[in-house]
């Protein structure tokens, strides 16, 4: 089976380094899939309140995830703490593309590269809706 190729952005907007748990892990003693794709929404989660988007603040409109694709490169264990840089990537009329470069700290040794689409979701209308003009401009060079 062909593995997946995921395209990097020219920078990398915000990082943030996390601990891993005991809690984190699977049976295998390692992060596992589920705990990881939790830990990538802790970063994006931390990414938007760091922009001044805090996706709890309102009841009238947040982000929706549409996709998500994780490729990993090596394992992590408790203890290991685990910086996460975030990009994004692929604006479209209603959202773009969160890249995720994940790495061992000190080593810097890549964990996993991973990218959620989202889009802007309208919880009044409830459905998606264009990219807000302020998200949009903070990141003009970008899309």
């Amino acid at each position: 089976m062909a593995r997946v190729e995921l395209d990097l952005p020219e920078q990398f907007l915000y990082t943030h380094t996390i601990n891993v748990r005991m809690t984190d892990l699977n049976t295998g003693k390692h992060v596992g899939n589920d705990q990881m794709i939790s830990l990538l929404s802790e970063a994006r989660y931390r990414f938007f309140c760091h922009i001044g988007f805090d996706q709890f603040d309102s009841d009238k409109q947040s982000i929706v995830v549409t996709d998500l694709v994780a490729t990993y490169k090596t394992e992590s264990f408790a203890q290991d703490d685990l910086q996460f840089e975030v990009g994004l990537m692929d604006f479209n009329k209603y959202g773009a593309d969160l890249i995720f470069r994940v790495t061992k700290q000190p080593s810097g040794q890549l964990v996993v590269l991973a990218k959620q689409g989202f889009v802007f979701f309208d919880h009044q209308k409830h459905g998606v809706m264009p990219v807000p003009a302020a998200f949009r401009e903070q990141f003009a060079d970008l899309n």
